[in-house]
């Protein structure tokens, strides 16, 4: 799988892909994380695209980045890549409306959790 490496990757990537079509899909709007069990995860129209994961860090932070004061659930947040949970995250594509979905696994004490954020080109993506 390709490895985004910076802002401008990401952008690059973003700007030659077709645009968004309406989806009926069980995702719904993701436009903050969500959580997004594995039934509801249409994994048969979903296309892998890009990783944002270093493989060559072992343990990526956990500092988050919102220098507008914005909050990880936030629609506004930004994408900082080098910031959790955007450092753990891979870059899906839905086959049916083209949107690009980041996506990682939240792991607790006694739970796995996968969530989901739409990766819309009106955000503000940073290293």
């Amino acid at each position: 799988m390709r490895l985004i490496q910076s802002a401008d990757e990401l952008k690059a990537l973003l700007a030659d892909q077709p645009s968004t079509r309406a989806c009926s899909c069980s995702l719904g709007g993701c436009a903050g994380w969500e959580s997004l069990s594995e039934d509801r995860w249409p994994a048969d129209q979903m296309q892998a695209v890009a990783t944002l994961r270093n493989p060559e860090l072992y343990e990526p932070t956990f500092e988050e980045h919102h220098p507008q004061g914005t909050r990880y659930d936030s629609a506004e947040a930004p994408v900082a890549l080098k910031f959790f949970p955007y450092n753990r995250c891979e870059l899906w594509r839905c086959g049916q409306c083209q949107r690009h979905l980041l996506r990682y696994t939240e792991f607790g004490g006694y739970y796995v959790d996968h969530r989901v954020r739409e990766l819309s080109p009106k955000l503000d993506i940073i290293d």
